[in-house]
């Protein structure tokens, strides 16, 4: 059993896309989406800044939960974003 934990992120790109993704390390996926070594989706929308972060109990649930999220159109994921603001951002 694995017990590595996960988070499923919402990153605004410099073009204010939004793009949604999970990783096992935030502070590192970071450096990487703005160092062009993130996806595809985020090399030429640099920088990027992290707006929302969620805790997953595992990879599926992350997966899940990323899917649900894309799923969502703009305005909706604006609002999961406001909700979150009072949380501590990782910079």
């Amino acid at each position: 059993m694995n017990d590595e934990k996960y988070f499923v992120y919402i990153l605004e790109c410099s073009d204010n896309t939004l793009y949604c993704g999970i990783t096992n390390d935030i502070k590192k996926r970071l450096v990487a989406h703005n160092n062009k070594r993130g996806a595809k989706y985020t090399r030429g929308r640099t920088p990027v800044k992290l707006v929302y972060f969620e805790e997953a109990c595992n990879k599926g649930a992350a997966l899940s939960r990323e899917r649900a999220i894309k799923k969502l159109n703009r305005e909706s994921k604006i609002k999961l974003i406001k909700v979150f603001k009072n949380k501590e951002i990782v910079k």
